[in-house]
């Protein structure tokens, strides 16, 4: 029996953050919806997320987007995206990918100017505006997802730190909000080992007592990020922009300023009284790379008041290729890719 299996990628880039689009080489998953589909991932066949993440393969820094059957009349496609912690329901970065790979490949028609369409995430539908010119996407922007303050300027002594204050957002995945300023911070590229190293300590602090649920998506897993800010400016009536750094695993700190840590950023505003319909805050990475979160309208998400909010950022093609893996290959563990993998 041929051991040997082929996946098609086109890897991007958005701010910095890598996201492998996976296009083909995987079987129909089971589940009614995209939802459902990540979870037999997560349960039955999580070796893809391995193998495509770790060694020889990928690097625990990038995240994989793997295109599925959607399950909405109203979307073009379904996305799973798999990161080095798991499974996120949703991420400004990975969504501004996947549309870009979708477009500049053709599996969703490209319009020249400004087009709309729709994606399915595991968190529901993602609403996309594309600009597009002479083949290339400009920019992508993308409905972030509802966002709200779960919990305010919270106090947790952390050993080695001492007392920390935090809020808790959600805007996809639960989000520690900590100033970086409180902490000796200035979000400068040179101190990103010691933001890893203070993220890694503050996170596994509040993860032993996190207890927090998404009202409408249940249970969504343990604290997966934390986002230090910077002080915020005013740049121009209506436009505010900050310093950002999202922890997201021990030793990694993303790239970009992330959509969804625009999103917590704009809740956060939202709750403080700073920020006022159809005003925008500009995030800046360590690397000074930039997505623009819109909030533009107030919504309600179980008990909590929140933001509806918009997600402005550019992906880039870095790579199209092929992957030869040999379930035979003794760095492959093949236990469950047979599960996933077309023949």
């Amino acid at each position: 029996m041929n051991r040997v299996r082929r996946i098609q990628l086109i890897d991007t880039h958005s701010g910095g953050d890598v996201s492998r689009i996976v296009t083909s080489g995987i079987g129909l998953l089971p589940g009614g919806n995209v939802r459902e589909k990540m979870e037999y991932l997560q349960k039955h066949a999580d070796g893809l997320r391995k193998l495509l993440i770790n060694e020889p393969y990928g690097i625990p820094e990038m995240s994989v987007d793997l295109i599925v059957e959607p399950s909405h009349p109203d979307a073009v496609a379904g996305y799973i995206i798999m990161e080095v912690m798991g499974y996120p329901v949703y991420s400004g970065s990975n969504t501004i990918c996947t549309a870009t790979a979708l477009l500049e490949s053709g599996i969703v028609p490209m319009q020249e100017g400004e087009q709309e369409f729709i994606l399915e995430s595991p968190a529901g539908l993602a609403h996309i505006g594309a600009k597009c010119h002479n083949g290339r996407v400009e920019s992508i922007t993308c409905e972030g997802l509802p966002s709200y303050i779960a919990a305010y300027k919270e106090k947790i002594n952390v050993k080695g730190i001492g007392d920390v204050t935090y809020s808790l957002a959600w805007s996809g995945g639960f989000y520690g909000l900590i100033d970086a300023t409180e902490l000796g911070f200035n979000l400068e590229l040179k101190e990103e080992p010691e933001l890893a190293a203070t993220a890694f300590k503050i996170t596994e602090a509040i993860r032993k007592d996190f207890r927090h649920e998404h009202p409408e998506l249940g249970n969504v897993g343990p604290l997966p990020f934390l986002h230090f800010m910077g002080p915020v400016s005013k740049v121009a009536e209506g436009r505010f922009e900050s310093p950002s750094a999202t922890y997201v695993h021990p030793g990694v700190i993303c790239r970009s300023p992330t959509g969804t840590g625009t999103s917590a950023r704009l809740a956060l505003m939202h709750y403080e009284g700073l920020i006022k319909p159809g005003e925008s805050l500009e995030t800046v990475s360590l690397r000074n790379t930039r997505f623009v979160g819109t909030y533009y309208g107030d919504t309600k998400i179980g008990g909590y008041h929140g933001v509806s909010n918009r997600i402005t950022g550019k992906a880039q093609v870095i790579a199209r290729s092929e992957i030869v893996v040999d379930l035979d290959e003794p760095l492959v563990d093949p236990t469950d890719l047979e599960l996933v993998l077309d023949t």
